[in-house]
């Protein structure tokens, strides 16, 4: 990451995604191609096993994915196109997850993401396709600019 990308710094990126920060993903890796998400579930984000539920493995497989394809291009924003989760086993405890760029085209990121628990057992695997957007003007409040979502055309 360059220096010049003071606001997408290293340390606030997960904390920039409020779904992120809810869960409390913590950002350990974000450069070429490869990034890594520490997480521990919280008692309110296990299913009815006491397990790490799905959607918040899905949640981390996917933020994870998308900072590994904006680490080469942090100026950029990526928005999921497609993902495809598989689950070889229950996510329990500290887990952390890593990913990483496969290819690139100019406007699409291909990723690849897996999920480990302390054992570095893989509890969890995911594909998935981004597309590289411009990252969108400040909104809210106090911003002129409207809500928008970013366009996925």
């Amino acid at each position: 990451m360059t220096n010049q990308d003071d606001d997408i710094n290293f340390r606030s990126y997960t904390s920039r995604i409020p779904f992120a920060r809810h869960l409390g993903f913590e950002l350990t890796k974000f450069e070429n191609g490869e990034s890594e998400i520490l997480y521990t579930a919280k008692p309110e984000h296990l299913n009815t096993f006491d397990v790490t539920h799905g959607g918040a493995c899905m949640a981390l497989l996917d933020i994870t994915m998308a900072a590994a394809a904006r680490s080469i291009a942090p100026e950029m924003g990526v928005v999921t196109i497609e993902m495809k989760t598989s689950f070889m086993q229950p996510s329990v405890g500290p887990l952390h997850a890593r990913g990483t760029l496969i290819h690139r085209t100019a406007t699409l990121a291909f990723t690849e993401a897996r999920i480990y628990d302390e054992q570095e057992r893989v509890c969890a695997h995911a594909t998935g396709t981004f597309k590289y957007v411009k990252r969108r003007l400040p909104t809210g409040p106090a911003s002129a600019n409207e809500m928008r979502p970013p366009s996925t055309d």
